[in-house]
């Protein structure tokens, strides 16, 4: 298949989707962080849970950093040709370039001017977060300041809301809003927890941030990677679409 056609083919599924994933409530969904053009972690998830009863998330950034950004993409893109029901992809701020610019952009400016609009306009149809009836919530970076979750089919390029989402870091402190360091806007935990109450979830699941703890704001809010870029061991987090889920350590992480 070339270019064109995958372009093509994938806009007409994500066309289709909403910017909020509503997961059902049976089975299992497995998250997965970064992958950053780890080509090989991407085989890996799907190897190993494809064909089990799952859902796949993937929380965004697919390409720059890694060795294989155009392969992982591809690779991914094909996936969701043959899988649209259960492979989901969200928006990271690596797939934003056309709206905001950024380095290191290996993958950007490795490709033509007219691949980087094919796959920036792609880019640009993927959801945002992705949602549990049982009390989860994902998205790449931080939380947006929406009435509703359900208005983040509002939202658009470059605002201060998709900024937040794909962009935005969590600090353990006692203040709402930290500044903006390098572009990226920071927030604290009065700003989360006021969040998460008005949208009633219970867990936030998130990548983005390479040197946040893994578990934060009382273990309601989970970081992880799936990416030898940052860290030597591959991360997943798996939920149980069927279960109470009260806190982060409901649910499963597993290596890749």
């Amino acid at each position: 298949m070339n270019f064109e056609e995958l372009i093509d083919k994938a806009s007409k599924i994500l066309e289709k989707e909403s910017r909020l994933i509503q997961l059902p409530s049976q089975g299992k969904v497995v998250f997965v962080g970064d992958t950053h053009g780890d080509l090989e972690a991407s085989r890996q998830v799907i190897q190993q849970y494809l064909k089990k009863p799952y859902r796949i998330v993937f929380l965004g950034d697919y390409v720059d950093r890694g060795d294989y950004s155009e392969e992982n993409i591809q690779y991914l893109l094909g996936l969701k040709l043959e899988h649209s029901d259960k492979v989901f992809f969200l928006a990271g701020n690596h797939e934003g370039f056309m709206v905001k610019q950024f380095h290191p952009s290996s993958f950007w400016s490795s490709i033509s001017f007219e691949e980087r609009e094919g796959y920036g306009l792609l880019f640009s149809k993927f959801p945002l977060a992705a949602t549990t009836e049982n009390g989860i919530l994902a998205v790449h970076g931080a939380l947006p300041d929406l009435k509703s979750l359900e208005e983040i089919s509002r939202i658009e390029l470059g605002d201060e809301n998709w900024d937040r989402i794909v962009w935005g870091d969590f600090a353990e402190k006692e203040v709402e809003f930290l500044g903006d360091l390098w572009g990226r806007p920071q927030f604290g935990q009065p700003y989360f927890e006021r969040m998460m109450e008005r949208y009633q979830k219970q867990v936030l699941v998130r990548s983005h941030q390479p040197h946040a703890p893994l578990r934060m704001f009382n273990k309601s809010c989970i970081t992880i990677f799936t990416s030898h870029v940052y860290l030597p061991i591959r991360t997943v987090a798996i939920a149980d679409l069927e279960k109470e889920i009260r806190t982060s350590e409901d649910l499963v992480l597993e290596t890749v």
